[in-house]
């Protein structure tokens, strides 16, 4: 008996189909989370960030481990 056998017959597909179902509703509750009306202050705060921020060519020390 071959080991492609002894695969395809021990039926294992049924855990990549929860593990898509899983995969969907993970991705849809953080789509959700992202787009709530509640995060809109936050996320046009960080959206303005990169316009905020000194010259480009000079380096920043934030997140330099202090």
């Amino acid at each position: 008996m071959r080991l492609t056998d002894i695969m395809s017959g021990s039926g294992l597909a049924f855990y990549a189909e929860v593990a898509l179902i899983v995969f969907f509703v993970v991705f849809l509750a953080v789509v959700g989370w992202i787009f709530l009306p509640s995060r809109k202050r936050e996320l046009d705060r960080a959206s303005r960030i990169p316009l905020e921020e000194g010259d480009p060519s000079q380096p920043s020390d934030r997140g330099a481990g202090r």
